[in-house]
């Protein structure tokens, strides 16, 4: 049975499950195995998401469950979205949205769905956007957009905001890690026509840090829209790459440089 959610496109055989490790096929049909089991939850600031331009001050209910459609070596959550070991409680879609309106007394404005890759749990994640929305509250993804596009359309109409996570701007090092270049660059395309859109870049030495690569990167996201923020991100050792060099913050500075000649909104971040 094929999962047609992501570009992978699992050929997935009864009982077992996809790339992802959340999708499962039961009974000749593809379900959502992650669906309701959440592993992380907590009230985080918006810019924490980060999304610096989307009710900035305001904090976010961050719900997380495990999995994902791409094997960074340098996953920042690896714990979970590496994992289907982890404990894990179960919330109904009705339970996380009153659980989101009882914190708006705390400030919170919705539910961002984050940590693991959230759109890997597309039903858990549809039905819960369709009930937050009816409840006036805000919908937010942090997300790798490894998704195809007739899902992703379906489920836009619901979303308020997302931070995409654009991993480079080379083909080859995207098939390294998992994923699809040409989707994600649809996905950016695609949900910039529908609501609040702000990008993150992991700067990685020696994998993603070239000045080309933020010269290609940042005129191309100017060619959708130049008002869309970019994130430039400090990254620090952990995963498979312990031995590796944090990013020099010098380094990070140079590529805000070259994207502040095509964007208008670039920030520097973790550090």
């Amino acid at each position: 049975m094929i999962c047609d959610l992501c570009p992978h496109s699992c050929d997935i055989k009864e009982g077992n499950l996809g790339f992802c490790k959340a999708r499962r096929n039961v009974d000749n049909k593809i379900l959502c195995d992650n669906y309701g089991k959440i592993t992380a939850i907590a009230i985080d600031p918006i810019e924490k998401k980060p999304l610096k331009r989307f009710y900035p001050g305001t904090s976010i209910l961050s719900v997380g469950s495990y999995g994902c459609n791409m094997r960074c070596a340098y996953c920042q959550n690896y714990r979970i979205s590496m994992s289907r070991d982890i404990e894990s409680f179960f919330m109904k879609p009705e339970e996380l949205v009153n659980t989101a309106l009882d914190m708006k007394k705390h400030g919170n404005i919705g539910i961002a769905f984050t940590y693991n890759e959230p759109l890997i749990g597309y039903e858990y994640v549809y039905d819960t956007s369709i009930l937050a929305k009816d409840k006036g509250l805000k919908i937010v993804l942090v997300t790798n957009g490894m998704i195809n596009e007739k899902p992703l359309e379906k489920l836009l109409k619901y979303v308020d905001a997302l931070n995409i996570d654009l991993k480079g701007f080379d083909p080859e090092y995207y098939k390294r890690l998992g994923g699809n270049l040409s989707t994600v660059k649809n996905t950016i395309s695609l949900a910039n026509h529908y609501c609040h859109i702000e990008l993150s870049a992991l700067i990685i030495p020696g994998e993603n840090d070239g000045m080309g690569n933020m010269e290609e990167m940042s005129y191309w996201i100017s060619t959708v829209d130049r008002n869309i923020p970019l994130h430039i991100n400090r990254f620090f050792p952990c995963y498979k790459y312990l031995q590796a060099n944090p990013t020099p913050v010098e380094t990070l500075l140079k590529l805000k440089n070259i994207a502040n000649n095509h964007l208008k909104y670039v920030y520097t971040g973790n550090y």
